[in-house]
């Protein structure tokens, strides 16, 4: 059984950075568990009043649910009202990038030289672009 993990961040955060390439220093996360194992997680960090990073990672598959989107986005855009949600993520990963234009996010800047393999890629989304936020 699928169920969501909230107030975790000690342990779903390291558990998406371990996944992503990055290193745990805070944020909020909300998990996705089957069985009580962890199969996804997405972090949110970088928070200025009126934006933030999510970062996303999962093991296998089951676990992209229209529940899981509509908590994460939820979060972002109504709970904490940011005006922008911001992807970051390496020219190399086709997969990252796949899947954040899947979402719907736009490609809005590029940072050479900025990421292990390459360039940084910035994509962002607005309250406006979301169609996981309830009607």
């Amino acid at each position: 059984m699928k169920r969501l993990v909230i107030g975790q961040d000690a342990i779903v955060g390291p558990w998406v950075c371990a996944r992503t390439g990055g290193e745990y220093t805070g944020g909020v996360t909300i998990g996705m568990a089957r069985d009580g194992v962890l199969i996804a997680g997405v972090l949110f960090d970088s928070w200025n009043g009126r934006s933030m990073a999510m970062h996303v990672a999962a093991d296998g598959g089951g676990w992209l649910t229209r529940e899981y989107l509509r908590a994460a986005f939820t979060y972002a855009f109504v709970q904490m009202k940011v005006a922008k949600l911001i992807g970051l993520v390496d020219e190399t990963n086709a997969a990252a990038r796949r899947f954040d234009e899947h979402l719907g996010f736009q490609l809005e800047a590029r940072i050479t030289d900025a990421a292990p393999k390459g360039d940084l890629l910035i994509y962002s989304m607005t309250p406006a672009q979301c169609r996981y936020l309830e009607a």
